[in-house]
């Protein structure tokens, strides 16, 4: 089933700017965009939507005071050319706050966030019928790949680039591996490495200073090894 997205923003540039970078990703439907509140409001009276890009500066009504006139607010993405107003924003539960002009990786981080908190709140009856996470991946100039999380195996930093290594192929992408990182679930990532992190149950052992998955050995960095081998003893049954 696709993310339902609205945008209620009063400029037009800005809805094309974020209306083309979700035609991008298959997962994502934009249902209705607004150029004012008021008429968002009216929209939501009958319509649901998972997620709403909201502009603070507009007339009328703007973005704060229209958080604040929610019931049952869906998530909530900030998309303002001012970074003034985050603190209150986040006060506000605001999922995260993309300052224009906004450039396709950083909404595609938000766009992480969102899978990430839907598939958190999800109610389902089982866990056999739990749809796995997954993370959008740009691996070149026009394609977005779908990498599941309990596929990869490890992340390798290459300077401005990693190589994510999975059960199904590996994948250049344009970011570092702190950023990275921050968007994968703490409990199944660490980092073992200024140039590693990696899933913890991919490890087939460890050895010293030392794990290894599928075959190959990785050192973990001095300043990491107290809080990897804590890590994995926690994991343990």
């Amino acid at each position: 089933m696709k993310i339902k997205c609205l945008i209620i923003d009063d400029e037009p540039l800005a809805i094309n700017v974020i209306k083309n970078y979700l035609e991008k990703i298959e997962d994502f439907e934009l249902v209705s965009s607004f150029s004012n509140a008021i008429d968002g409001l009216n929209f939501l009276k009958s319509n649901h939507v998972d997620v709403i890009f909201l502009d603070i500066n507009m007339p009328v009504l703007d973005g704060i005071n229209f958080i604040k006139s929610l019931v049952n607010p869906p998530l909530l993405i900030i998309t303002s050319a001012y970074d003034e107003f985050a603190i209150e924003t986040y006060e506000l539960d605001v999922l995260d706050y993309l300052v224009k002009p906004i450039e396709f990786p950083r909404f595609m981080k938000a766009l992480n966030k969102i899978n990430r908190r839907l598939e958190v709140v999800s109610k389902v009856p089982s866990e056999s019928t739990k749809e796995r996470p997954y993370i959008f991946v740009k691996i070149d100039k026009k394609k977005m790949k779908k990498i599941f999380l309990d596929e990869i195996l490890i992340i390798e930093s290459l300077k401005d680039y990693l190589k994510i290594n999975t059960l199904t192929g590996k994948y250049i992408v344009h970011s570092t591996l702190t950023d990275f990182t921050n968007l994968l679930p703490e409990r199944d990532f660490i980092r073992i490495h200024r140039s590693y992190t990696i899933a913890i149950d991919k490890i087939d052992a460890v050895e010293g200073n030392s794990i290894e998955i599928e075959g190959l050995r990785y050192v973990i960095g001095r300043s990491y090894i107290d809080e990897v081998k804590q890590k994995i003893l926690n994991s343990s049954i």
